[in-house]
């Protein structure tokens, strides 16, 4: 990996990309960090304790700490993430965008204009309910935000802090596909990247706290080796997982044209184990923290209290709806991505076939088992990396250490920040190869 920076840094047109990826997301990141009018910093710390628990603890790793500190970029990719999401689904459910993706390159740039306006349109309603809920939130009896309840230009207000929150989400949504056309990698991933590294600085130093006041006890500086073992640990399994690939082989008969013989090789069809990514992690945390959410927006209720308490991410109640909720989404975001008629109609048309396997009906069959089986094993792969730090943090919380609570969420963390890793050094090596290629005319 470093010897591919070495030679990429050494690549004059790499060496531009690099550069301008790392400004784009110096931007984000200063942009990250730009206040909001009317919000008062002496409310942001205990705002921040109060979304523990819910899909705002999500949102805040996600954004780089931007949504719990309520600055310019709070929403992050959050709007452009769902609008994809969704765009995709509309693909497969509405004919005439399926035909779009089908026409090529100018299909793309359509649907692509279409997944910005519908970016557009979340992030101006999730701006405006981040903005209420922001001015109803309350702390020792004062409000967040500065400017008092019927205060005169209250709404004006409002209206402002809701234009700053969308222009910054359609703000970060332009920085992504900036570096799509003129950087390395996908924009989204990088940034989601920057955004998780952005907070090792916050749990070393919170670690670093539990040592100096004596939180690691009775065990001592062994949990900290442990925990920086189970990292190592984790970071070499989904590593080694994210490049596993089942190959199904495939041979292609033989065929003459004019003078020449083509085909009558053998290639391989590959399979990631890990083929839907982090996206079933999102879609799960997103529906189980529901709940706790909602019960944030009553916070004198004892009824959504109770809600909460039951739905918190140390209670059994919301590991075992997420893990089960995991194993669906896995399942559902195969279904919408691989299309295993369309891959067995491609290998038939190009004079391929499974050996032991005729064309048509039973090749999609036996892809669609294959499928299955990859499926099922890269959701067990996802329970284990985003499940087994819940269940620690629960075991921990029942004996009164709460020393583990910073890696609740640590295993989706790692798995993003090694996959967008993993693919970026990819598509340096890739760019590396497609300059530095020797055909037989040299």
């Amino acid at each position: 990996m470093f010897q591919t920076l070495k030679n990429a840094w050494k690549t004059p047109e790499l060496k531009i990309k690099l550069l301008f990826t790392l400004l784009i997301v110096i931007l984000y990141r200063l942009g990250a960090n730009i206040p909001v009018p009317w919000v008062d910093s002496n409310a942001i710390t205990y705002f921040e304790a109060q979304t523990s628990g819910t899909i705002l603890q999500y949102m805040s790793l996600l954004s780089g700490d931007a949504f719990g500190r309520a600055t310019l970029f709070a929403l992050s990719v959050s709007p452009y993430i769902t609008a994809s999401i969704v765009m995709q689904l509309l693909t497969i459910a509405i004919p005439k965008l399926e035909a779009l993706a089908k026409e090529g390159e100018s299909g793309k740039k359509k649907i692509s204009a279409i997944t910005r306006i519908v970016t557009v349109v979340l992030a101006l309603i999730t701006s405006f309910g981040y903005a209420m809920y922001l001015y109803n939130f309350s702390y020792n009896g004062q409000r967040m935000i500065t400017f008092a309840v019927g205060s005169e230009g209250a709404v004006f207000k409002i209206i402002v802090m809701i234009a700053c929150y969308c222009a910054g989400a359609a703000m970060v949504m332009w920085l992504a596909e900036r570096i799509n056309e003129f950087g390395i990698g996908n924009g989204i991933s990088i940034i989601l990247f920057a955004n998780i590294i952005a907070r090792v600085p916050t749990y070393v130093a919170n670690l670093w706290n539990m040592i100096y006041d004596g939180s690691f006890k009775p065990l001592g500086i062994l949990w900290v080796v442990l925990i920086i073992v189970a990292v190592l640990a984790v970071i070499y399994f989904v590593v080694w997982f994210t490049n596993s690939e089942r190959r199904i082989p495939v041979q292609y008969a033989k065929r003459v044209v004019g003078r020449k013989m083509y085909g009558g090789q053998s290639s391989s069809l590959p399979m990631k184990l890990n083929m839907s990514g982090v996206m079933p992690i999102i879609f799960a945390n997103s529906i189980v923290a529901i709940p706790a959410t909602i019960a944030s927006f009553f916070p004198n209720s004892g009824f959504w209290q109770g809600v909460n308490n039951i739905f918190n991410y140390s209670k059994p109640l919301y590991i075992v709806i997420f893990i089960l909720l995991l194993v669906g989404f896995s399942f559902f975001y195969i279904m919408i991505s691989f299309n295993p008629v369309e891959v067995a109609n491609n290998i038939r048309n190009n004079g391929g076939a499974i050996p032991g396997i005729r064309p048509g009906r039973p090749t999609i069959e036996y892809i669609q088992k294959i499928l299955k089986r990859i499926t099922f094993i890269g959701a067990v792969f996802l329970c284990c990396i985003s499940g087994l730090p819940l269940i620690a943090n629960a075991i921990a919380m029942l004996f009164n250490f709460n020393g583990l609570a910073e890696l609740a969420f640590g295993g989706s963390s790692l798995l993003i920040v090694t996959g967008v890793a993993l693919e970026t050094i990819r598509e340096l090596e890739a760019q590396l190869t497609m300059r530095n290629y020797k055909g037989f005319l040299d």
